[in-house]
């Protein structure tokens, strides 16, 4: 395949990971309005450009030329600049997450003929991937995601540091969990129902009920039971809970001393240098997937495995290659035309094309991040 050119929308620490990784065998240019985040890709010999993403005008003169952009910017930015690369009649691989229904940008797509693919990460992003391929190929009873990425050294209070923005992960605290019982969409607090599991390799984690389904709530409703939670270290619920309940969380104004701010503004710039992975520090990303199907008479139980760990060699943070790898995976797919599907795709459409789950998981392994599959049959 001959060289494209593709813009990378944000080149923080997995939109720098996504640039690196195609700059490889394509012309690339790393996006952000950071001068620091750019000038270490400007020494490694990646173009560069500072860009005030949320300036439309000089966004549109970015995109003009290239063959695919990918979106890693912040969530709360990820609907409306997904919105303008379509009106420029673009092709996108996003991993910004929004909150929005990116549904509701399914028509304009259509109508610009371009193939978008949000939420392509690890989770959502291979689990759906993984979930399509099985829905495709057989009847699914039932889903189930844990999956977490944490700091291998566990250090007081948090256990826990963030790869993505913080007002990002601070979501995940406080949206409303949905997930799929019985056939009907069950709606939890965010980190209810915990429990402890233990991991090979890992030790014991606790999970919790998160809103990570997702677009699968709308794309796979023949499938009864669907669940997917969040994997910390044991404890880490508790002062959560007490922060979210303190309102540390809110996003209602609050008048400190005649300023009015929100608090989670607040708690997210005492966090952020708090949760900020050092350099050298060790992460790790653990998911584990269980599918059941109909085979026959029985069922068929497939479980995936991914227990990745940080990158010595190259100095890449484990969720960063888990993440950006998946979409650099698939925005080759999109730039060979193996995937066009004109519209909103959530990575399930990916999965679910003879040949382009493989072609991920190759992809992946090349780059020493492996899923591992196993199957057994239960009455």
């Amino acid at each position: 395949m001959s060289k494209k050119k593709i813009i990378v929308l944000g080149s923080g620490l997995v939109g720098s990971v996504i640039a690196r990784d195609l700059h490889r065998m394509h012309d690339v240019i790393a996006a952000d309005a950071s001068k620091e985040v750019l000038s270490k890709l400007e020494k490694e010999g990646l173009q560069t450009l500072l860009l005030n993403i949320d300036d439309e005008s000089a966004l549109q003169a970015a995109i003009k030329d290239v063959d695919l952009v990918i979106g890693a910017v912040p969530g709360f930015m990820g609907y409306r600049t997904a919105e303008r690369v379509i009106r420029a009649g673009k092709n996108m691989v996003d991993i910004s997450f929004f909150p929005e229904d990116a549904f509701g940008l399914d028509a304009l797509a259509k109508e610009k003929g371009v193939t978008i693919v949000t939420d392509c990460g690890v989770a959502p992003g291979m689990g759906n991937i993984i979930l399509g391929y099985h829905d495709a190929r057989a009847k699914v009873k039932s889903y189930e995601c844990l999956v977490g990425g944490l700091p291998v050294i566990r250090q007081w209070p948090w256990e826990y540091k963030a790869v993505f923005s913080p007002i990002d992960v601070i979501e995940e605290y406080t949206r409303p969990a949905r997930y799929v019982l019985g056939g009907n969409v069950i709606v939890r607090e965010a980190l209810s129902e915990a429990e402890l599991i233990e991991f090979p390799g890992v030790g014991t984690l606790e999970s919790w009920n998160s809103d990570g389904l997702r677009s699968l709530i709308y794309t796979m409703p023949h499938i009864p039971d669907m669940i997917e939670k969040t994997l910390r270290y044991p404890g880490c619920i508790e002062y959560l809970k007490v922060l979210r309940h303190a309102g540390f969380f809110s996003q209602e104004k609050i008048n400190v001393k005649g300023q009015d701010i929100r608090p989670i503004d607040l708690t997210a710039a005492l966090l952020f240098p708090e949760w900020k992975l050092k350099p050298g520090e060790e992460d790790f990303t653990i998911m584990r997937i269980v599918i059941d199907e109909e085979e026959g008479s029985k069922t068929k139980r497939t479980t995936w495995h991914l227990l990745d760990r940080y990158d010595r060699e190259n100095n890449i943070i484990s969720m960063a290659r888990t993440t950006g790898y998946t979409c650099t995976a698939v925005a080759e797919l999109v730039l060979n035309g193996k995937f066009k599907q004109p519209g909103i795709n959530p990575p399930e459409f990916v999965g679910r094309v003879n040949g382009c789950m493989n072609e991920v998981l190759e992809y992946l392994r090349q780059r020493n991040v492996i899923y591992q599959s196993s199957e057994i049959i239960i009455d």
